[in-house]
């Protein structure tokens, strides 16, 4: 879906599918060059990374494991609670691994610090977080955060695996959603 075909349901396109393809690709080779002769897990947060972890892995040209956690700190809402729950745990022991979290966005940073706290009580070697986006006004926590597409203002965004009540995560760009929608 592309945002001209719901542009009465956005308020701006904050990042296009082109601008987010080209910021991966480049991520990717960053992240090749870094885990060059290591063993790479990389961990994606579901749904919204879904997005993210498939077209980064796929820029990747190394081989690399990967495994799902699905956490929320949502419900229907559009605010982090900031009270993390399992929904889907990882099937892959992290002992002695070399971890990279792969996240849509870093919003409230509250259920990434616990993510980050969780996996080195586990036994990770290290963890590092890939996020495509970033709120730096709606940090609640700071989280090192070693790869970054986009810091983006402090909007409610939809798209590229973002989604508002389950809907608009198969749009191609990230867009700020309309308040009318929402409120």
């Amino acid at each position: 879906m592309r945002a001209t075909d719901i542009a009465d349901q956005l308020s701006t396109v904050l990042v296009t599918e082109e601008q987010i393809h080209a910021k991966l690709e480049e991520l990717a080779e960053q992240v090749a060059a870094d885990y060059d002769g290591s063993e790479l897990l990389l961990v994606g947060v579901l749904k919204g990374a879904v997005m993210v972890m498939a077209d980064f892995s796929r820029r990747l040209p190394r081989h690399i494991s990967m495994d799902w956690m699905a956490v929320s700190s949502y419900g229907a809402g559009t605010k982090s609670s900031g009270v993390v729950q399992i929904r889907k745990d990882l099937d892959t022991d992290l002992t002695g691994k070399h971890v990279l979290i792969v996240e849509d966005i870093i919003d409230s940073g509250l259920t990434l610090s616990w993510l980050l706290e969780n996996f080195a009580s586990r036994g990770a070697e290290s963890v590092e977080v890939l996020a495509l986006l970033r709120k730096p006004e709606a940090a609640k926590v700071e989280i090192d955060c070693r790869y970054v597409g986009f810091d983006i203002p402090n909007d409610f965004v939809v798209g590229y695996g973002l989604d508002y009540a389950e809907k608009y995560r198969n749009l191609r760009d990230v867009a700020v959603l309309a308040p009318h929608i929402y409120s």
